[in-house]
């Protein structure tokens, strides 16, 4: 199973991904945009990897004219359900469906680390105007906290854990370098929305029948040390959000 492959997987869990996924702090999302925001004009904004429009709704929110980019059509479907009135587009950061210099910024939730950084810088420089910025955010479980990193070590590592837990995500040309924030965050969260939050992974939505019930088993497991959730009530999941911005010449 090639990364490409779990990358283009998501489609077969839209609903559980709409469901089970955090959105971001609407205070990352303007700080990706900070630097070009101009009083009395709306953004012009690409949310690439858009998914289910996670993201997107942050940055319409924010007043900006948006447009979502993703390679999977059944994401987008979700997306339109769940945010009237975006235009969709399939197409990828190394290939997007957008003209010259047409945006002040492109923005990616959970997905640069799908990206060839080199081909995905080129392209999306292309897309921004002079001085646009490129703006690259995660929500990363805080396994800093014990029944967490048991949840963590259940349905297994992902590729965008790895990626933030050692070099960091890189850009390439004609981006310079990238600037960092940080935010920690709380999400309440059901039984249900927990189940589809591991079923959203793209090691899970891709595992075999076997696979699937062991994780399925030690998540089971977890859940009873967590308490009043298996009871119909909510837990606190604990986030870290990573943004990252930068700036074309």
């Amino acid at each position: 199973m090639t990364d490409r492959d779990k990358s283009m997987s998501f489609g077969r869990a839209a609903a559980a991904y709409e469901s089970g996924r955090p959105g971001y702090p609407i205070d990352s999302v303007a700080w990706l945009l900070e630097p070009i925001r101009e009083p009395g004009r709306a953004l012009r904004v690409a949310d690439v990897g858009a998914g289910t429009g996670k993201l997107t709704r942050a940055v319409v929110e924010l007043g900006a004219d948006v447009v979502a980019v993703d390679p999977d059509a059944d994401m987008l479907a979700t997306l339109r359900e769940n945010v009237r009135g975006v235009p969709t587009f399939v197409g990828t950061a190394e290939a997007l469906p957008l003209p010259d210099s047409g945006l002040d910024a492109v923005v990616m939730g959970q997905s640069w680390h799908w990206v060839d950084p080199e081909a995905g810088s080129l392209e999306i420089g292309r897309v921004l105007r002079s001085g646009g910025t490129l703006g690259l955010i995660w929500n990363i479980r805080d396994d800093s906290v014990g029944w967490v990193r048991r949840l963590t070590a259940a349905m297994g590592g992902s590729n965008a854990e790895v990626l933030l837990a050692t070099r960091g995500p890189r850009v390439s040309s004609p981006f310079g370098d990238l600037e960092h924030r940080v935010w920690r965050w709380d999400r309440l969260l059901t039984l249900s929305q927990l189940r589809d939050l591991v079923f959203s992974r793209s090691d899970v939505i891709v595992a075999s029948p076997e696979k699937r019930a062991r994780i399925d088993a030690e998540v089971d497991g977890v859940v009873a040390s967590v308490p009043g959730l298996a009871e119909g009530g909510t837990a606190a999941l604990p986030y870290v959000t990573h943004a990252f911005r930068a700036r074309r010449p």
